[in-house]
């Protein structure tokens, strides 16, 4: 495991021990849990973005499904006849 030093503002210094203290846990545990979860975090948002630019770039080439044809869809959800989803018009 790596080591890492960082230097914390005192009222964040003392927030972590609190803490550290009623989870029964170290600070470096806490610390290791929130770079964690912010590193998650961020690749998820860096993921989104990605697939927000493809979709982008699908529109921009016309691959899209009408409005009218999601509706329907949505509408017949629960139903016995329900329809499948709509597709790009090829």
């Amino acid at each position: 495991m790596g080591v890492t030093s960082i230097r914390l503002q005192p009222e964040v210094e003392s927030s972590l021990e609190a803490m550290a203290g009623k989870l029964h846990r170290s600070k470096n545990w806490l610390i290791n849990e929130a770079i964690r979860e912010y590193v998650a975090r961020r690749e998820l948002e860096h993921a989104r973005w990605k697939e927000t630019l493809g979709a982008i770039e699908s529109v921009a080439q016309g691959k899209v499904v009408a409005g009218d044809s999601v509706h329907a869809w949505l509408r017949s959800w629960g139903q016995s006849d329900e329809l499948p989803p709509p597709r790009v018009a090829q």
